[in-house]
């Protein structure tokens, strides 16, 4: 015996209307996906239950198919001027909308126009703003270490710098103090031979083919007596 024939009307009963529903939305689920391998087609299947939810099927994705169905009303649009210009009417209406309520937007996170805002109105507000200001600090937060880390880099250079240069300094004073030490040693024996004294003093007659004459001079004693007086040494270099 054969199923009787359903009414088609609203189900008045919610635990019945809710179990019609899940039924009924697997089957056409399943029938979406069988006409999709059968015939190769590319479905899209939107429902949204009593309640507010959502359910979708897509052979490929929603969204490729919301844009495919996109571009074939513009299409079919095109073919016909009136169409066409009632399309584009219906553009730049949805444009000024979207344009008003990005303005409306704006001013109510700027603080105005807040009149119309209930109390979850607000607290959504408040919410959207405390986001706002956490990424705003974070992005903040991110350039100052970012930052930090470029000068401690070039702190660091800078400071290698430095002691290379320090390392230099060092060296040139080195130089420069064994220089000033041989200098001062030369100074010193210069010195020394200019005022060193010899205990005999010789006496050197010139003259051209004139013999040449030594007389060797004894020193007086330190008690200022004078010695016996040596005798000469005569010494004759013919030239």
């Amino acid at each position: 015996m054969g199923r009787g024939k359903i009414v088609i009307r609203r189900i008045d009963n919610s635990t019945s209307r809710q179990v019609t529903f899940s039924k009924r939305r697997n089957g056409i689920f399943k029938k979406a996906r069988e006409l999709a391998i059968l015939c190769d087609a590319e479905v899209g299947l939107v429902i949204f239950s009593s309640t507010g939810r959502l359910y979708e099927y897509a052979s490929t994705s929603i969204k490729s198919v919301i844009d495919r169905y996109g571009r074939a009303k513009e299409e079919e649009h095109v073919a016909d001027p009136n169409t066409e210009l009632k399309f584009w009417q219906r553009e730049a209406a949805s444009l000024r909308q979207q344009l008003h309520n990005l303005q409306e937007n704006h001013r109510q996170l700027m603080g105005q126009d807040l009149s119309g805002l209930g109390v979850k109105g607000l607290q959504n507000l408040e919410n959207q703003l405390e986001m706002s200001i956490c990424c705003i600090r974070t992005k903040k937060d991110q350039l100052l270490v970012d930052e930090i880390h470029e000068l401690n880099r070039k702190g660091s250079l800078i400071q290698q710098d430095n002691m290379g240069l320090h390392r230099k300094v060092n060296l040139i004073r080195q130089e420069n103090a064994e220089l000033y030490k041989k200098l001062y040693e030369k100074e010193a024996e210069g010195e020394v031979n200019r005022d060193s004294t010899t205990p005999y003093n010789f006496v050197v007659a010139e003259g051209a083919n004139v013999p040449i004459h030594l007389e060797l001079n004894i020193p007086l004693q330190e008690n200022g007596v004078e010695q016996p007086v040596a005798p000469k040494l005569g010494l004759q270099l013919n030239q």
